[in-house]
């Protein structure tokens, strides 16, 4: 009782933010409290450490890279990229948003996407002078798909990589499998948006009101300040892909490292140390600001959350779920598939998304299932994470920076404008997504 108390409260806290306090100080103190009280033990806190370890340090590299863009003006490079390939469209101008944000997942994380893609967006709605109600179908829309793009691969998530080592499941496996029904779950899905939104969108864009590219650079990287020297916005479009080229190298090395059982961490590392030279080489910009900059408070976050979940574990929490849930899941794939599926869906948004699938996944391993169908059952409860988890603006971290950048930016979004959109499109995302998932498993690996 005193581990669910506990939970309850920090959550309840985590998803309150009075005074928009940072999560990982709830979250954290809920853990000294268990671990006070002796329901996780130091073998157990050895146990997650070498669990999340990894995992966190990824994570936080590609958000140090993240930053290191936003350093270069990618941010503005990026605004006035779009504008121009929407060629007064708003309609492409959705497109383009979608594809932006998907790509931005898969080059980082949902959490670094949504910390990259919402300020370019906002820079770019506020440039094109778009009323509130204007903008709003285009930040809503991109931020459910940044978030939800971390399905496809298992590095674009912390808590989908943490998951990843206890089912003991490499990154090139989670790909194969993952990759082409999620992918296309979330064309579905962007297509669904497209038509709950599109009479919002406006037909036509006017006119941005000034060059937010030029102003930036003319203002941060004058050549006298021995900064980056481009004569041109083509020059300025050369390094930029320069730089998103080694990136996505970065990214790839990732699953080689998974495939060769190398530790995926070091690859990141690695990654982020070439990107700080490279920027202090253009820029000669002092590292020390990367410390300023990048959210440490991730990693205490990471660790007193799996804290407070082998506390429940510890408790009876996952015997119980492993009680209601293993009989549904031996009567067979497609049952089990749909089943982990919702329910990691009810709980993300209940909980929050991290404890959730934390919880889905560690009783899965208690079931003593055969290597494909518990990485089929797992895959299903990351659908249910990361993408059912969106049905409420409080079911993953990203939507809750995604709300607190909002707020920054003096940007309101209601519960209604979210939910006039999530209720409709979620549900039959996650749906459609899970069949997609079963079909392409028996096709391709049930054999």
């Amino acid at each position: 009782m005193i581990s669910v108390f506990v939970f309850l409260i920090t959550t309840a806290v985590i998803l309150w933010r009075p005074k928009g306090i940072n999560e990982a100080w709830p979250a954290s103190i809920g853990a000294t409290m268990i671990l006070l009280t002796g329901v996780v033990s130091s073998a157990d806190v050895l146990d997650i450490i070498h669990k999340i370890g990894g995992a966190s340090i990824t994570i936080i590299s590609t958000i140090v890279m993240a930053v290191i863009l936003e350093s270069f003006g990618f941010f503005h490079w990026s605004a006035a990229r779009l504008a121009i390939l929407a060629k007064g469209s708003g309609y492409r101008l959705y497109w383009y948003i979608q594809l932006l944000c998907f790509l931005m997942t898969l080059l980082f994380n949902n959490d670094g996407s949504i910390l990259i893609t919402t300020p370019i967006l906002i820079l770019l709605l506020k440039n094109l002078q778009l009323k509130p109600h204007q903008q709003i179908p285009y930040l809503l829309t991109g931020a459910l798909i940044a978030t939800a793009s971390s399905a496809p691969i298992g590095v674009s998530n912390i808590v989908n990589l943490i998951a990843l080592k206890i089912v003991n499941m490499t990154l090139y496996m989670h790909t194969a499998m993952m990759f082409i029904p999620s992918s296309l779950g979330l064309l579905f899905m962007s297509w669904l948006m497209y038509i709950v939104v599109k009479r919002k969108l406006p037909k036509q864009l006017p006119k941005s009101a000034f060059d937010i590219e030029h102003i930036f650079f003319t203002k941060n990287f004058h050549p006298l300040k021995g900064q980056i020297s481009v004569d041109s916005k083509r020059q300025r479009t050369k390094f930029m892909l320069k730089i998103l080229l080694f990136v996505f190298v970065m990214r790839c090395s990732l699953f080689v490292a998974s495939f060769l059982a190398i530790p995926i961490e070091f690859v990141a590392i690695f990654g982020s140390l070439v990107l700080l030279i490279w920027r202090w080489y253009h820029l000669r910009t002092n590292p020390i600001d990367i410390l300023k900059k990048t959210p440490w408070h991730i990693l205490i976050f990471a660790f007193s959350m799996y804290v407070l979940i082998y506390g429940l574990h510890n408790s009876g929490l996952t015997a119980l779920l492993l009680y209601v849930c293993e009989p549904i899941v031996k009567e067979g794939l497609f049952h089990a598939s749909f089943i982990m599926g919702g329910l990691v869906s009810i709980l993300s948004n209940l909980f929050n998304n991290h404890p959730a699938l934390l919880i889905g996944t560690i009783t899965l391993t208690e079931m003593n299932l055969d290597p494909i169908t518990l990485k089929t059952i797992y895959l299903a409860s990351i659908i249910g994470s990361d993408i059912g988890s969106l049905l409420l603006p409080i079911g993953t971290l990203a939507s809750l920076i995604w709300l607190h950048i909002l707020k920054k930016n003096k940007i309101k979004v209601k519960w209604k404008d979210y939910l006039s959109v999530s209720l409709i499109v979620i549900p039959p995302t996650v749906i459609v997504t899970l069949f997609l998932l079963y079909n392409w498993i028996q096709l391709v690996f049930a054999s």
